[in-house]
């Protein structure tokens, strides 16, 4: 179900991209490092329309490329940027956000008590009655079942081993699942990322 649901909106996403209708909040700038990659990978890079162009004005980043609509002012008016990228290099995080998202990718999208990919939500491993932490070590992607029928004891007390440790990734770790996870067909362009990251960090 939740595949489907995304590949109908990234379609959506994707047919609204030359709108000139489209709300400007939907235009985001994809943020590109001096050397035109993403600025970060998970969560993706993006800043809102208003950021890009003034970043524009302050000739901190070069317009790569534009949506198909303008912003006017009473003596100018100027392309919507789409891709920008950053004139000086920022080193990269060694560690990605602890995000919804970035937990599912670190975990391969699978229940981590039965392996299952549906119906996922997350868990705390030592829960939080007994003083667990929302921290990667700590949280767990799990389907609904098995979520329930751990409820709120240990691993050990439900009887319910963990397939694998949870712990805290790199970036580099995380950007070698992101290979894979999502599947390829779900971002056909970086804007379809915008689903993913929406959809999972609500």
């Amino acid at each position: 179900m939740l595949k489907a649901e995304l590949i109908e909106r990234a379609a959506r996403f994707r047919s609204a991209e030359g709108d000139p209708s489209r709300h400007l909040s939907d235009c985001p700038a994809l943020v590109l490092n001096a050397d035109y990659t993403p600025l970060s990978y998970y969560p993706l890079s993006l800043w809102p329309w208003q950021t890009a162009i003034k970043a524009v004005f302050l000739e901190r980043v070069d317009i790569v490329a534009s949506y198909g609509r303008e912003v006017h002012s009473p003596t100018w008016s100027m392309p919507i940027p789409s891709v920008i990228a950053l004139r000086q290099y920022v080193k990269p995080s060694e560690f990605p956000t602890f995000t919804r998202f970035n937990v599912f990718l670190r975990d391969r999208f699978s229940c981590q008590y039965c392996g299952s990919p549906e119906n996922l939500t997350f868990d705390h491993v030592l829960p939080r009655r007994l003083g667990g932490q929302s921290t990667w070590e700590n949280i767990v992607a799990a389907c609904s079942p098995c979520n329930l029928k751990k409820g709120g004891r240990t691993p050990k007390q439900a009887g319910m081993p963990l397939l694998v440790a949870p712990i805290r990734p790199t970036c580099w770790q995380l950007q070698e699942r992101g290979r894979a996870f999502p599947p390829g067909y779900l971002h056909e362009t970086w804007r379809d990322w915008l689903y993913w990251d929406i959809e999972l960090e609500a």
